[in-house]
């Protein structure tokens, strides 16, 4: 993986680019810097990068109207770096463009594994979309060009609303969509509570697709954040 990969590092603190530059080694072969917002959002839309990993302590722009504005241009994956860490500030972060989300003091280990996911994620999505390709995930495929759900050959009915939850998912696997993000997504209306109208919902696909309901293995519950499912490694 790391023979390609492009990187770009988007924070004022020479120190913590230099610790993501060497957390990152193995990951990616070349590894840009952007000391503020502005520059970072230029650096996004002009080298294209693979990965961005994203501070939210800027000294011009607060970094989530960054993660907002390269989400405008882009799709590229984006880990956000914080030492912050309330359900409320993962929920803004996420329902801003963010994929995943890191804790500072983090883990060399932790940032470099999470960067290999959300690399691989974009790719094989990417990749599958191309080809329509349909998806092995958690013992189910998932066609979703023909909006089929098969275990075994055997076809897994669900409603409407299970299907477009699924499909919502897994388009954005290996990511942490929120209450709203799914919501939105699926019932594209603005009255409802999210989570009230997921909860029953994500409860019966469970029931449904996933080999043991009470211990889910491919709706994975963020509590007070949302749901994600995860790649197959």
């Amino acid at each position: 993986m790391p023979d390609t990969n492009l990187v770009l590092v988007i924070d004022d603190e020479p120190q913590i680019r230099r610790a993501v530059r060497d957390a990152l080694r193995d990951v990616a072969a070349r590894v840009d810097e952007a000391a503020d917002g502005a520059a970072g959002v230029a650096a996004a839309t002009e080298h294209r990068p693979d990965l961005i990993v994203l501070d939210l302590g800027l000294p011009d722009v607060p970094g989530v109207e960054v993660c907002r504005q390269i989400r405008r241009r882009s799709a590229v994956p984006i880990i956000v770096l914080s030492a912050r860490h309330s359900e409320h500030e993962k929920v803004d972060l996420l329902n801003a463009g963010a994929d995943d989300y890191v804790t500072k003091p983090f883990s060399v280990l932790e940032l470099a594994a999470r960067a290999r996911a959300q690399i691989r994620r974009a790719r094989t999505f990417a990749s599958s979309s191309a080809s329509a390709t349909p998806i092995s995930i958690g013992g189910l495929l998932v066609d979703t060009v023909h909006r089929r759900v098969t275990r075994s050959g055997t076809q897994v009915h669900l409603t409407p609303i299970e299907w477009q939850i699924l499909a919502t998912l897994i388009a954005s696997a290996g990511r942490t969509l929120t209450h709203q993000q799914i919501f939105d997504a699926v019932w594209d209306r603005e009255f409802g509570s999210p989570q009230q109208y997921l909860r029953v919902h994500i409860t019966n696909l469970r029931r449904k697709i996933e080999t043991d309901p009470a211990a889910p293995q491919i709706i994975i519950t963020e509590p007070g954040v949302g749901y994600r499912v995860e790649l197959p490694r």
